[in-house]
């Protein structure tokens, strides 16, 4: 029940925003209330689901314990419940007397589904948080909402841009009730060396100014490095902003300030070449709440029709990072090691996949979900239906990635595939984007036998196009 003198209690529910700055729903919790609640369910749900991965996992509960931590410094503390949300936030609040839930908006179906059951029998107030702009907000003359990037883009920069004026500062003391029971966080699994981002609020605030701000940050190379999976030229903050350790609204004020400090026309476009890729998420994020079908079908109905391969061996080759494509196995053992990949090889790998193997997108999309520290359901899934051209923003279907010439451009030098593929590691930079073109003994001065040290191409690129261009146009 709530203290002596305490009027009222609220409960902060958190699901994606740990974090203490910029955060509406624990901003409102506070307003309303002189307790505040800080709750985390661990729901079976989602912990047991399919599209859970070990490493995202790892990444969560990390992330959790780094709250706990700063809540502590505040004079707080994490409740942890565990069970379905709806019992446990029932309990919760006949426990501690609280008169009101305020939590973060989700937007995936399955988010908002449970939302919207929970409101309708427990006192549930929704924030926005997750993105810059809200999903329903930004919305054609005619009210429908938009389904091509460009002019929602557009009209997502004519509102008023986001200042640093209104974020909202972190509490500088929290008021917790302490007879409330709380289980432990699961004993996460030491996976601390594999994935390359130290969990919390804070790892995220200081990556996100040494990228953008200082005398010369990467930000202002952006343009020119984001394509170059071997160079550190991109923010690396996807994992942080999949679970809110930083907002959106955050980000997209530092990229504005960096647009308005640039020291020069090409480090004005590459901040502005960034704030696009925020308001790509923001847009996947407005496409999956208007058209919640996405989760399971194309955007574009005809190419749900599509006679996939899916080849098993050929699907085994691809996650494992044995194709013999050298820039698709780099980002598939990246993405096995690590829990992330480069963004230009996301699009090579999934561009192989669909359009060189023929294997139907979904099951590369649950792939990356399993795997990445940053899988969401909207960016994953936008992602894959524009690489497999039946999204909305959609490469056409005829749009095929060479991943050899995508290699070569973006990769010149071969460093990232030799630093993915030790096997490749003396290979002539001659051959390396192509190494099964390496004459037999130029293959035993490298160490790197065909067919033995590394496999040869399991699909020749070019009759598996023509494949792939029948089966659309017969789907189309």
């Amino acid at each position: 029940m709530a203290a002596p003198g305490i009027k009222h209690t609220a409960i902060w529910w958190i699901r994606r925003d740990l974090r203490l700055s910029d955060n509406p729903a624990l901003s409102a919790a506070l307003q309303h209330a002189a307790q505040v609640i800080p709750l985390f369910i661990l729901d079976p749900a989602l912990l047991g689901s399919s599209y859970s991965g070990p490493k995202r996992l790892a990444f969560l509960l990390a992330g959790l314990r780094r709250l706990q931590g700063d809540l502590a410094a505040l004079g707080g503390r994490l409740i942890v419940r565990h069970g379905a949300p709806l019992p446990e936030l029932h309990q919760l609040l006949v426990e501690s007397g609280a008169t009101a839930i305020f939590a973060e908006a989700d937007y995936s179906p399955f988010a908002r589904q449970r939302d919207g059951m929970i409101q309708k029998t427990l006192p549930l107030s929704l924030l926005t948080g997750l993105t810059i702009y809200p999903p329903d907000l930004i919305k054609k003359q005619d009210g429908q909402p938009y389904t091509v990037f460009t002019p929602y883009s557009k009209a997502w920069r004519a509102l008023t841009a986001p200042q640093s004026s209104d974020l909202l500062p972190a509490p500088q003391f929290l008021r917790v009730p302490q007879d409330l029971t709380s289980v432990p966080l699961p004993a996460e699994p030491d996976l601390s060396a594999a994935i390359p981002f130290p969990a919390g609020e804070q790892e995220a605030r200081r990556r996100l100014a040494e990228f953008t701000a200082g005398a010369d940050p990467a930000l202002f190379r952006y343009a020119e490095t984001r394509n170059l999976p071997a160079v550190g030229g991109t923010s690396e903050l996807s994992p942080y902003l999949r679970f809110g350790m930083i907002s959106a609204r955050q980000t997209a004020v530092a990229a504005y300030t960096a647009v308005d400090q640039a020291p020069s026309p090409d480090a004005r476009q590459s901040a502005y070449t960034w704030l696009n890729e925020l308001i790509w998420r923001d847009f996947y994020i407005s496409i999956l709440y208007h058209f919640p079908y996405v989760r399971r079908h194309s955007f574009r109905a005809q190419y749900d029709t599509i006679q996939w391969a899916n080849d098993e061996s050929d699907l085994r080759a691809w996650r494992q990072g044995q194709t013999g494509y050298p820039i698709v196995d780099a980002a598939m053992r990246q993405l096995l090691a690590t829990g992330w990949m480069h963004n230009r090889t996301r699009m090579i790998a999934a561009s192989f996949l669909v359009k060189d193997l023929l294997i139907d997108w979904r099951i590369g999309e649950q792939w990356f979900m399993q795997h990445l520290v940053d899988g969401d359901p909207a960016a994953n899934n936008g992602g894959w239906q524009w690489t497999a051209g039946v999204g909305t923003d959609a490469a056409p279907y005829f749009r095929i990635f060479n991943p050899i010439l995508q290699s070569m451009k973006f990769d010149p030098a071969g460093s990232y595939l030799r630093h993915w593929l030790p096997e490749l590691a003396h290979v002539p930079e001659k051959y390396v984007h192509e190494p099964w073109t390496m004459p037999p003994a130029v293959q035993e001065d490298a160490q790197c036998r065909i067919g033995g040290n590394y496999p040869a191409p399991i699909v020749d690129h070019f009759t598996a196009r023509d494949r792939t261009l029948a089966a659309y146009r017969s789907a189309g």
